[in-house]
């Protein structure tokens, strides 16, 4: 690893095709917003030599060159691939955005990898939202390290961070996670600070020096070693107890020096399995400089102790039609089995699909079939269709490099898939498969608009269904209650994003209106009416009288219509048809034009005209003597009600279940969950939970997470039904 002592000079920085997934590493790197992502990928391209030393690639853009949104918001919205070489090993690094509406992003970055980079800010600390995926890596095994950064602050504390994520990531074995080197400081300035010039390899015992812009190695002086000794021993021991060899702990106790190669081996075994979590150290190289300090160990931490593709269990495949299918893990001579694991719009070369290859070889201008698991919820619809193959290409910056092939474990931008969307498979046309796809956050924070104009009318659905096909984490809905076009999104600034890219890469302009819950009326006692239409008019005319009466009935009966009419007083053919007049009206509402539902509609009696009597007579007849029932009655607004859960830490419970309390809803129960957090369960009216998903966030710091079901229409209190009325009159 990164004690090999310049082991692997930087390579040309061109990326290329792989020629076999053993010299493919997947590294996806996780943090909060600001922690230095994006800073880090830069420095690790440029003491790779992918970039120059004023961090710009040939053309003269930046590895960090993707999104003109990124430029005018300063942070990440988005996954981005920078392909770099080290020591004959091609790594696609992922940087996915730190910022929770963009979940969706992270969960696309550690799908496409092997492994995760865990970047946290030496000045920041450890955030809730960093501990939750560090526990999704957990669950699925995936290897992590840590890497902190920010320490030219003047709080940052190297030993302190190691603890405190020792803390946050492996409370009950801290041993698993230690630093692999130790900040070497440099005097101290006016200030007091003294700055981070180099690192100590704890294993090796060695200085590497990186002060003057060169990563330089250099033997400690004998006054140095006594501050190593209890760090380095603390590793070894670390490193033995994760060891498969079980003598090696005995042989050590007993006095035995183990060589540096051993544990080397035995360090990046422990690291690939993901039960071992080295903490390393970064910053960016100063102006000028060709390495930032720490990024040589990086790369080759990188290169020899994360897990190739071939190591890494693949998600399960079916056949189209649900059979399980068996295949070898990551064989380039296999079957074609890609996955788009993003999808972005590019102005010159259309639809930029990113995939990643779990089996076979892809090529340009290849045919596969295209398999969609139908996300018809979220505006996504299913599709099985054959489409030729584009360029394929590796991106860097704004640039997309051509590449010959991309076999299994490597990553590639795929051009002109125009159906298919992120999360499809790409397979063969003759063997068309489909992987198991990756869990999607569902999206809670709706968004209701409407086209600006005319003209944005016109192109509203054409640039709604690229965002749909962009973004999985979206759910498009058009409302048929309310009429109205909802985005669902994951918080304010996700929603923000979705605008922007409306109104400048689709020229789209829409406006953001109040959104409108589905509320329902129904009758709060018996109550009867009387419908009649009857009109002269020359010729034949309209004679149609109905008496009915209505009753309500429990939620969830719906419309119930039942015909007591004796004598023939409504002639059979017509009975349909008065049937039909009430379900409309129904339909359009009786007090403030919301959807009648829960009542028994009886029809007792009526007239008719055996020349001016008709279908349509009836139908209005129906439709009069319910709104005249409903004038003598008092009419209930139902509500709808969610059941919410919310899993949230134990510090915040109380403060999660008052909130509830004042949207008006009803706590109905609480379970202990793990992670010392807790589930809280309870009904609230969806009309209080509007801005739910982004007042969640601010109550716990980022920390908790909710989801939400409908349960059923309850009576809406007197006092805010009375103010819908008013609003509803206001803008009939």
């Amino acid at each position: 690893m990164g004690d090999k002592a310049n082991a692997h000079p930087g390579a040309a920085g061109r990326a290329t095709a792989a020629d076999h997934p053993a010299s493919v590493r997947n590294v996806v790197l996780v943090g909060h917003s600001g922690s230095g992502k994006t800073t880090l990928v830069e420095a690790l391209a440029l003491t790779a030599g992918a970039v120059n030393r004023a961090g710009r690639v040939e053309d003269g853009g930046t590895v960090s060159d993707y999104d003109e949104i990124e430029h005018r918001q300063q942070r990440s919205v988005q996954l981005s691939l920078v392909p770099v070489e080290w020591g004959g090993y091609k790594i696609n690094i992922l940087d996915t955005p730190g910022y929770a509406d963009f979940v969706g992003e992270l969960r696309a970055g550690l799908r496409a990898a092997d492994a995760a980079l865990f970047v946290v800010s030496a000045s920041d600390g450890v955030d809730g939202s960093t501990r939750m995926v560090w526990e999704e890596c957990a669950a699925v095994g995936m290897p992590r390290a840590i890497v902190v950064t920010h320490l030219e602050s003047a709080r940052a504390d190297f030993d302190d961070m190691t603890r405190i994520c020792a803390e946050a990531f492996s409370a009950d074995d801290p041993d698993a996670v230690l630093p692999l080197y130790l900040p070497l400081h440099g005097a101290p300035g006016p200030d007091g600070h003294a700055p981070v010039t180099g690192l100590t390899g704890l294993l090796s015992q060695k200085l590497f020096d990186y002060s003057s812009g060169e990563r330089k190695e250099a033997e400690p002086s004998p006054d140095q070693l006594p501050g190593i000794e209890e760090a380095r021993n603390r590793l070894i021991e670390g490193i033995i107890a994760e060891s498969e060899d079980e003598t090696l702990m005995d042989r050590y106790l007993s006095g035995e020096e183990i060589d540096f190669d051993t544990l080397v081996e035995d360090l990046e075994r422990a690291v690939a399995r993901g039960t071992f979590f080295p903490v390393l150290a970064a910053a960016p190289a100063a102006a000028g400089a060709r390495q930032g300090l720490g990024t040589v160990e990086l790369l080759e931490l990188v290169t020899g102790g994360f897990p190739t593709p071939l190591e890494r269990e693949a998600p399960g495949v079916t056949t189209v039609d649900g059979r399980p299918r068996e295949l070898k893990p990551c064989d380039p001579d296999g079957p074609l089995v890609a996955e788009v694991v993003k999808t972005a719009s590019d102005p010159y070369v259309g639809r930029v699909s990113l995939v990643r290859v779990f089996s076979g070889t892809l090529r340009p201008d290849q045919t596969v079939h295209v398999s969609g698991h139908g996300l018809a919820d979220r505006g996504h619809e299913d599709h099985d269709v054959d489409e030729r193959v584009g360029a394929l290409s590796a991106p860097f910056g704004k640039q997309q490099r051509a590449l010959t092939h991309c076999i299994a474990g490597d990553l590639a931008c795929v051009a002109k898939l125009n159906r298919a969307e992120t999360g499809d498979t790409l397979s063969a046309k003759d063997d068309p498969l489909l992987m198991e796809p990756w869990e999607m956050p569902d999206p809670l924070l709706p968004l209701a608009i409407q086209a600006h104009s005319k003209a944005d009318e016109d192109k509203l659905s054409q640039g709604l269904g690229r965002l749909a096909a962009e973004d999985p984490t979206m759910r498009l809905e058009q409302n048929p209650d309310t009429h109205q076009v909802v985005l669902w999104c994951l918080g304010e600034a996700h929603a923000d994003v979705a605008l922007e890219r409306l109104r400048n890469r689709y020229g789209v302009q829409v406006d953001v209106v109040p959104h409108k819950v589905s509320l329902r009326e129904t009758f709060g006692g018996r109550s009867a009416g009387r419908g009649r239409h009857v009109k002269q008019s020359g010729g034949h005319g309209q004679f149609a009288i109905c008496a009915i009466e209505v009753e309500p009935l429990p939620g969830g009966s719906g419309i119930e219509f039942v015909d007591k009419v004796v004598g023939g007083a409504v002639p059979r053919q017509f009975i349909p048809s008065v049937e039909k007049g009430v379900r409309a009206q129904a339909g359009r509402g009786v007090a403030a034009g919301y959807p009648l539902i829960d009542v028994r509609i009886t029809l007792l009696d009526g007239k008719a005209h055996s020349v001016d009597s008709s279908d349509a007579a009836f139908q209005t007849a129906g439709a009069l003597a319910l709104r005249e029932a409903a004038a003598d009655a008092q009419i209930h607004l139902l509500e709808p009600v969610a059941e919410v859960t919310v899993l949230v830490g134990d510090d915040y419970v109380g403060s999660v279940m008052s909130d509830l309390s004042g949207r008006r809803g009803r706590v109905v129960g609480t379970e202990q969950a793990s992670g010392g957090r807790t589930l809280v369960r309870a009904e609230v009216p969806e009309i209080e939970i509007g801005r739910y998903a982004v007042d969640l966030r601010s109550l716990s710091h980022g920390t908790a997470r909710f989801d939400r079901r409908y349960a059923r229409h309850e009576p809406m209190p007197p006092q805010i039904a009375e103010r819908v009325r008013e609003q509803a009159r206001g803008t009939a």
